[in-house]
This record gives C-alpha cells, structure tokens and sequence, in this order.
C-alpha cells in the first residue's frame, strides 16, 4: 500500500483475490486544489486519505490477522489510525517495511507471511 492505492489480498487455501481500493486525492484533485491555495490544498489531502484510510479499515474490520506493507509511510499512518480505535483491539495487525512489488512479489510475500503463522 501506498498513499494513493492499496491491493488487497486475502490469504486462503485458494486463488489470492485481489481487490484495489484507490484514493480520491489524484493528481487532477492535487492540482485542482493548489490553484486555489496551499492551505485548500492541505486540507483537500487530509480530507481524502482520511476518507480513503476510512475505506480501508472497513475492510481490515472483517479479519483477524492482517499485514500492512509497502515502501512508504502509508501504512505506518493506517496502522496509527486504526490503533486508536477500539474496534480493532482484537485484529492483529503487523506493518512491514517492504520495497515496491510486482503483483508475483506481492502474493509471494503475502504466502511466505502467513506459512510462519
């Protein structure tokens, strides 16, 4: 996961499903909003990656054991959010640092994580 995008993969004894949950904050919204001030622009951003971390939670609700991981900042912020809310207290979620990934990487990954559990 990064800022802008965020795969989702569920771990099972079948094909990985892969859902994408992307943020509303694009480059057109980027640009949109810093012709009308840094200020709009700043808030624009927080606004959107609170709604699109808000999207990602409701499905983090749904497990038990969940890794977040990815080469930036993303998930540390995910992970910070959601360890402010109770609901989560009983999910246990891991962040890992990880270099930018094909899609084989990503799965990889995901399989080799979840075989050490």
């Amino acid at each position: 996961m990064d800022h802008s995008i965020a795969h989702l993969m569920e771990h099972s004894n079948h094909a990985f499903e892969i859902e994408t949950i992307e943020s509303d904050f694009t480059h057109q919204e980027k640009i949109k909003s810093l012709l009308k001030g840094r200020d709009h622009l700043y808030n624009k951003e927080q606004q959107l990656q609170s709604k699109y971390y808000k999207k990602l939670m409701t499905v983090v609700k749904k497990y038990k054991e969940v890794v977040l991981f990815g080469p930036t900042d993303a998930k540390e912020e995910l992970f910070n959010v959601i360890s402010s809310d109770n609901r989560f207290e009983n999910i246990n979620i891991q962040v890992k640092q990880t270099d930018k990934m094909t899609a084989q990487q990503k799965h990889n990954f995901v399989k080799e994580f979840f075989a050490n559990k």
